[in-house]
């Protein structure tokens, strides 16, 4: 069982990608803004963040460096790949939405396995 933090700021989709994570046995934590999502980085150590491109307060690349920078792997998942910077589109791991559930526990199961952060 993997300890994930999932951050994204649709309470719907939120609750979604939760459920898919918990129904594969994963232990999964919540943040709704990139603020919280930190400071929730800043106390605890995470397997994997799974956060979307586009928070209200800010963006999942953010959150995804700093999650890093602390030993967690990270997944952005987003709508809008083609507005980011193209040094952005290397240096993550990206999921289109809308995401199904089977992309998501792949791209999870391979990122919790890929030695790469």
């Amino acid at each position: 069982m993997s300890n994930i933090l999932v951050v994204e700021d649709d309470t719907e989709l939120l609750m979604l990608l939760e459920h898919i994570l918990l129904g594969a046995h994963h232990q999964v934590h919540r943040a709704e803004t990139m603020q919280d999502a930190i400071a929730m980085i800043e106390k605890q150590s995470y397997d994997l963040v799974v956060a979307d491109g586009r928070l209200a307060d800010g963006t999942g690349m953010t959150v995804a460096a700093r999650a890093q920078q602390k030993g967690s792997k990270a997944l952005i998942i987003t709508g809008y790949a083609f507005e980011l910077p193209k040094e952005e589109l290397g240096r993550y791991d990206f999921l289109l939405k809308p995401v199904r559930p089977d992309e998501l526990l792949m791209a999870v199961d391979e990122k919790l396995h890929s030695a790469r952060l």
